[in-house]
């Protein structure tokens, strides 16, 4: 039970470390291309990563059999989901965004049935509902135009290719160490990313020399990546896919909430009722016996 809650505290603390990613790389993405922030943001969590697990005398040895899985999770979770995340995000809405991965939960427990033989409970299902209805009401579901639909599938592509990134994390051993499965997976969407980024031509560096640019950029590559991605790994590996997505839903709840705290955005009684509702399926989760 022990192992549940931390598991649960880990996932917790990487979607509300995700809730305040929307508003920055929006900043960020009005100056340079989604896949060059998404690969300036890998090479600066590598470092960091790198640097952690040197000092922590991290064991870094992984099974060959296992390399083509950690490098699955690395292309599909942190090179397309990722990518399509921010080119998503760049090409509509913060609020949308917000709603439209908010679905990745539901194609946790897809994906738990279908690869790992996870169950899913009536329970689970209506956690899974209790939470999606809080989502709504949170970020709202209008204002959206034709004009986005685009955004919209791409954002959709973000939400499936998380969540079978997050299932297939389940398929590794536990024993190894959260830390180095993300550095390994970042590294290989690192790798693959460096052609393509190569290929668009010179980055105006003296854009990020703006307060709110490298700003921004050390946020989504120290806190957003290098610690809320070895959170999630370490909280999947402690409890099942298709409930660990739950924790998924403090993303939006915090975006807006820190929304109302940095931005003075007003908070209406939708918020509020969207958070009771959220909070009340992940507790229904938390209490499901396993």
């Amino acid at each position: 039970m022990q192992a549940k809650w931390f598991g649960a505290l880990c996932l917790a603390l990487a979607a509300s470390i995700w809730g305040g990613m929307y508003v920055v790389s929006k900043i960020v993405l009005a100056v340079m291309p989604a896949m060059t922030l998404v690969w300036i943001r890998y090479v600066v969590a590598l470092g960091c990563l790198g640097g952690f697990g040197l000092v922590t005398r991290q064991s870094w040895r992984i099974q060959w059999r296992h390399v083509p899985l950690v490098v699955a999770i690395g292309l599909i979770g942190y090179g397309v989901s990722i990518w399509a995340q921010f080119r998503g995000t760049q090409l509509t809405t913060a609020q949308m965004g917000s709603i439209v991965t908010a679905a990745t939960p539901a194609f946790m427990v897809i994906f738990g049935r279908v690869i790992l033989g996870e169950p899913i409970t009536w329970g689970r299902g209506m956690s899974v509902g209790l939470a999606t209805i809080g989502v709504l009401m949170v970020v709202g579901v209008g204002g959206f135009s034709s004009g986005h639909l685009g955004g919209g599938l791409i954002l959709v592509v973000a939400a499936v290719s998380w969540a079978l990134m997050s299932v297939l994390v389940k398929r590794l051993p536990g024993a190894y160490s959260p830390l180095v499965v993300t550095t390994y997976a970042i590294a290989a969407a690192a790798v693959v990313l460096t052609p393509v980024v190569l290929a668009r031509g010179p980055f105006h560096a003296g854009l990020v020399a703006q307060p709110e640019i490298w700003g921004g950029i050390l946020y989504l590559g120290v806190v957003s990546t290098a610690g809320a991605f070895v959170l999630w790994t370490k909280g999947l590996q402690l409890l099942e896919a298709g409930s660990g997505g739950l924790y998924f839903f403090f993303q939006p709840l915090v975006g807006t909430a820190l929304g109302w705290f940095v931005l003075a955005e007003p908070l209406t009684w939708a918020f509020w009722g969207g958070a009771a509702f959220i909070v009340a399926g992940v507790l229904l989760v938390v209490k499901e016996k396993n």
